[in-house]
């Protein structure tokens, strides 16, 4: 249950750097200055932050999709069960880019703490978008 929390929560923040990087700019911004050089202990390859660009996008659809689907569940069984489904499919998303899912949480974690590395991925997952033509 940890391993979907974080998950969910990596696809909620993804979800967000998709969406509204304003807003994250600012509540990073605030928060810099109190993170201190921790965010920046552990370097990630660009290969690996291009892989976090790439399942995060795929990750913000299905939680675009299993939000609806869990709005719409009735009862706690059944919301339980969407939940699985949208963890197992994110799972799959993440390993599918080529990424361990620690690895993909900890690159949304240092994302959180670090606005530089932040755009560096949205910069990455906008020049993907445009590679392929979307």
């Amino acid at each position: 249950m940890q391993r979907f929390t974080a998950l969910f929560s990596a696809a909620l923040l993804s979800a967000g750097l998709m969406g509204s990087m304003a807003h994250a700019q600012e509540e990073t911004a605030g928060t810099a200055e109190q993170a201190p050089a921790e965010a920046q202990a552990q370097n990630f390859s660009d290969d690996q932050l291009q892989k976090f660009a790439d399942a995060s996008k795929e990750i913000a659809v299905i939680s675009q999709d299993y939000t609806k689907q869990l709005q719409n569940a009735e009862g706690d069984e059944a919301q339980q069960e969407v939940r699985q489904e949208a963890n197992d499919k994110m799972v799959e998303a993440v390993e599918s880019s080529g990424l361990e899912v620690d690895t993909f949480n900890a690159i949304g974690q240092s994302i959180q703490q670090d606005p530089e590395l932040m755009q560096r991925v949205q910069e990455m997952a906008q020049g993907s978008a445009e590679g392929q033509g979307s």
